[in-house]
């Protein structure tokens, strides 16, 4: 049953985020934005919740055996063993929880935010999500990661712009 609800809140909080990425690259109208603001919002809630209960049910509220366990894990995928990814965790669930706050304290900014800092973002949740939903899962919900990485990937593609009103199409 921990197990569950823990793996639970991952997938979800993961399934919020694509979810609001995906409303924001899908709908540019005004509720666009809210939509996914609030999305986001619940996931970075729900990612939390996933990290309270990995620490209460399986590390016991300790860092030295999160450590531990990671540092497992990341042998047994790749050989290697450093523990290291939970701080990487750590980190992206600080900057999950500053977007979302930024969100909120200034919807306009943020929606304006330099692309330097919305690719570097994007880049931290890309690798945590391939890596948490893909690299380290095992059986059928692989494939499930698999598709949210994907739809993520789609949700960020750049959309070509309209064509201005009065052009002449050169094909036809």
């Amino acid at each position: 049953m921990d197990l569950d609800v823990t793996r639970g809140t991952a997938w979800l909080a993961l399934s919020l985020y694509v979810t609001a990425e995906l409303s924001n690259s899908i709908g540019r109208r005004s509720a666009a934005p809210a939509l996914a603001r609030h999305l986001n919002s619940v996931g970075c809630a729900v990612f939390l919740a996933h990290v309270g209960c990995a620490f209460q049910f399986h590390h016991h509220w300790s860092h030295a055996a999160a450590y531990t366990e990671t540092a497992r894990q990341t042998a047994a995928m790749f050989g290697w063993h450093w523990g290291g990814g939970l701080w990487v965790n750590y980190f992206f669930g600080l900057v999950w929880l500053a977007g979302v706050g930024w969100s909120w304290a200034d919807p306009c900014a943020y929606e304006r935010r330099p692309g330097w800092i919305r690719w570097s973002a994007r880049s931290l949740f890309g690798v945590m999500i391939s890596n948490g939903a893909v690299i380290f899962v095992r059986g059928p919900m692989r494939w499930f990661g698999v598709v949210l990485c994907l739809l993520l990937l789609w949700s960020w593609w750049p959309r070509r712009k309209p064509r201005a009103e009065g052009l002449l199409d050169k094909s036809g």
